[in-house]
């Protein structure tokens, strides 16, 4: 079932059907003990009528008169029976309305005791008494009066109509209610998918209506992603314009070298190899940027302690030659809320400088301090803020004598500025360069900057 109305409507429905067949059933055991109640005091009542209308014959005897107050005794088959019996089960007195009712297996109470049954379409209810006659003998009677069961019968089936009738009655009302409540508690839902057809439709570029606060988290992921995936399809455009600006220099300078008739062939190798590694760079940096701007913002975060360890380690066993002493701080509680790609382009080029210019020891510090705070110290020969300040524009570097490209402080400037973060270079305590990187602490579902 793909409809979450109809799901939640027939889920509503079976939890209603339950309990209204619990509460009815429930109600009609609760009216059918009562009314069994009822009519166990009634016919009790009648036997306490019955032992007081008794009274004593000529010779001392019990006897009960002819006529009794309740005239339903009087009257045959009137479906109100009362007769009395003896210990060994013989008949000694009925009522008028017993004639002619066999009485079989007729109970015998002791004295004192009382007995409450359903027997032979009939509620009974025995009483035992012990009389004594003038001549002070003891004789024990068992005093009954038996009422039949299709009064009780009708009662309750009228009860069960009634209440069944007013439970269907209530469950009707009860699953329309809920109906029209679902349709308005799901109309939020509704209403998204409607913004998200006008969107498709290009009658509206983003989910702007004031959604229930259990749909804003979806609702502004979704205006994320759909922003960020406008953001990424134009800077794709921009990095293709920016490579086609970029080419169309070196491109040119060739074709005007070819044309040269005083160009040597030696000359012409060294500058065509020459723009070609130039071309190079130049289709190397725009698509890192590229990349860089293609990252997602639905990203799990990602631990920078397991990945500076990583990093740590490979570096360790690249510059196991120079013995340097590399000292960690790193807290495990420390996570990047982006791309581990991202994070390994940043760490990987500012660790791998710290090794190449080191003299002895290399430290790395990652911490919380609003947001992500990482550290990397080196005990080189440091940098001044005007050679800092060349070293982060491409294809420049501080020492022409190590090798490289010059473009990996670059990749990394743009993509801290990317994800918001601060670089910053100082001078550490052993002389060395000391950079100091900040990410501040922000929702993990934001637009990046573009």
């Amino acid at each position: 079932m793909s409809s979450i109305h109809l799901r939640l409507l027939l889920v509503a429905t079976l939890v209603l059907a339950g309990f209204i067949g619990v509460t009815g059933w429930a109600l009609e055991n609760a009216f059918r003990e009562a009314s069994k109640t009822a009519l166990q005091e009634k016919l009790q009542s009648h036997v306490y009528a019955l032992l007081a209308a008794a009274d004593v014959d000529a010779e001392g005897k019990m006897r009960l008169p002819e006529h009794l107050p309740e005239p339903r005794f009087s009257r045959p088959d009137s479906g109100l029976y009362a007769f009395v019996t003896t210990p060994d089960g013989n008949l000694f007195w009925r009522s008028r309305s017993a004639l002619g009712l066999e009485i079989a297996d007729a109970p015998s109470v002791a004295p004192g005791q009382t007995r409450f049954q359903r027997s032979n379409a009939m509620f009974l209810f025995s009483h035992g008494v012990e009389w004594e006659d003038d001549s002070g003998a003891n004789q024990a009677f068992t005093f009954n009066v038996a009422e039949q069961v299709q009064s009780f019968d009708r009662q309750l089936g009228r009860f069960r109509l009634s209440l069944w009738s007013w439970l269907a009655a209530l469950a009707a009302a009860l699953l329309l209610v809920q109906a029209l409540v679902l349709r308005w508690g799901l109309r939020p839902l509704r209403q998204v998918e409607m913004d998200l057809k006008a969107i498709q439709d290009g009658q509206a570029q983003r989910l702007q209506n004031v959604y229930p606060r259990e749909l804003q988290g979806l609702t502004s992921s979704l205006n994320a992603l759909m922003e960020h995936a406008k953001a990424v399809q134009e800077r794709y455009r921009n990095r293709l314009d920016d490579l086609v600006h970029s080419l169309k220099t070196p491109l040119a300078y060739l074709a005007a070298l070819l044309q040269d008739p005083d160009t040597s062939d030696d000359q012409l190798r060294a500058k065509t190899m020459e723009q070609l590694q130039r071309m190079d760079h130049i289709v190397q940096h725009q698509l890192r940027r590229a990349a860089v701007a293609a990252r997602t913002t639905l990203v799990n975060p990602v631990a920078v302690t397991a990945v500076t360890e990583r990093l740590l380690t490979a570096l360790e066993k690249i510059y196991a030659h120079r013995e340097l002493a590399v000292i960690r701080s790193l807290n495990a509680a420390a996570v990047f809320h982006g791309d581990e790609a991202d994070l390994m382009e940043v760490l990987g080029n500012l660790l791998e400088n710290a090794f190449k210019y080191a003299k002895t020891e290399v430290r790395v510090s990652v911490d919380i301090e609003e947001g992500l705070l990482i550290i990397i110290e080196d005990d080189g020969a440091g940098i001044s803020p005007e050679q800092w300040e060349t070293v982060l524009q491409r294809g420049r570097r501080a020492d022409e004598t190590v090798s490289g490209q010059g473009i990996g402080l670059a990749v990394v400037k743009e993509i801290i500025t990317l994800y918001g973060g601060v670089l910053e270079a100082m001078k550490a305590e052993s002389g060395g360069l000391r950079l100091r990187l900040h990410f501040p602490h922000e929702d993990p579902m934001r637009i990046p900057n573009t």
